[in-house]
């Protein structure tokens, strides 16, 4: 038992001596990290601010800003863990992060694939800060490029995070690229109307509208649809603005409509119901009754 106590004792004053022996050098690796977290983030903060200045483009600035902090920091570390003579400790993270790479790649093999793509999506992707796309079934203006996932701001409010393999391998739209949108819509007139009359008349209207966009390049038009029961259908296409897409589109749309109703009722054009045809027959007898729809 004494020499059990003995031996104890001996290991506790080892240890205490040792640790006070590699004090000065755990303190120089703790002010080494804090160094370190200090200089990477301002580095990195630095980086990102003068490449959101040259390159306009302030996802990349970020994705890069914080690349470059993570890479600072560790560097931090391992020197530190150096510095308190714990070097052994620092070759034994580098041989078990090599040695385990293989496993956990298997593991965790989508953070991997999420991880790469946003690397990838960094230097070369569809879309920029506060563009207006549809991934997949997401729809909304895109708010964020973080390391594994892509932040969407669906119209409806939602704050939709995507992984990024997910943006990289699945079809992206992009309605703010260009900044144009052709919207469409149909509109029936009368049998019996002018049907030149009635597209030159919604070609006038479209021109009262000023958000509505023509140009050599995007050019209004208006084609017949569709000879329905009652109705000829004319389907009427025009270009917007897509900067402020959604709200002012939809909102451009609406105006659109109302100015093309209120042009053909103005010039003269009627706008009938569906109506349906009823033949009854009863005896000898036979007439058809005709019967409007509840809208007209």
């Amino acid at each position: 038992m004494k020499e059990s106590a003995t031996t104890i004792s001996e290991s506790i004053t080892m240890f205490y001596n040792n640790f006070i022996e590699r004090l000065p050098g755990i303190g120089v690796g703790v002010l080494i990290i804090i160094l370190g977290l200090l200089i990477g983030s301002w580095i990195g903060g630095f980086v990102k601010r003068r490449l959101a200045i040259r390159t306009g483009d302030p996802l990349m600035s970020k994705f890069l800003g914080q690349a470059i902090k993570y890479i600072l920091v560790i560097v931090a570390i391992m020197l530190a863990l150096e510095a308190s003579g714990l070097g052994a400790i620092a070759t034994g993270i580098l041989t078990a992060a090599g040695a385990s790479a293989v496993v956990l790649g298997f593991a965790f093999k989508d953070i991997g694939q999420n991880f790469i793509a946003g690397i990838i999506m960094a230097f070369s992707r569809p879309f920029d800060v506060d563009d207006t796309v549809q991934i997949d079934d997401n729809f909304g203006k895109v708010k964020a490029l973080e390391f594994r996932y892509t932040k969407l701001k669906t119209f409806d409010g939602k704050d939709v995070y995507i992984p990024n393999s997910d943006v990289l391998t699945k079809p992206v739209t992009n309605y703010t690229e260009d900044g144009f949108f052709r919207w469409d819509f149909n509109i029936g007139i009368a049998y019996e109307d002018n049907i030149e009359g009635a597209k030159e008349t919604v070609l006038k209207a479209l021109r009262k509208e000023p958000n509505v966009i023509e140009d050599k390049e995007h050019e209004n038009f208006v084609i017949e649809d569709e000879l329905a029961t009652s109705t000829v259908n004319l389907k009427v296409f025009f270009w917007v603005d897509t900067k402020d897409f959604r709200r002012m589109a939809l909102i451009t749309k609406g105006n659109v409509v109302r100015n093309v109703k209120e042009e053909l009722e103005l010039a003269g054009f009627y706008m009938p119901a569906d109506i349906q045809e009823i033949k009854l027959y009863g005896g000898e007898t036979e007439f058809p009754v005709k019967v409007s729809s509840l809208s007209e």
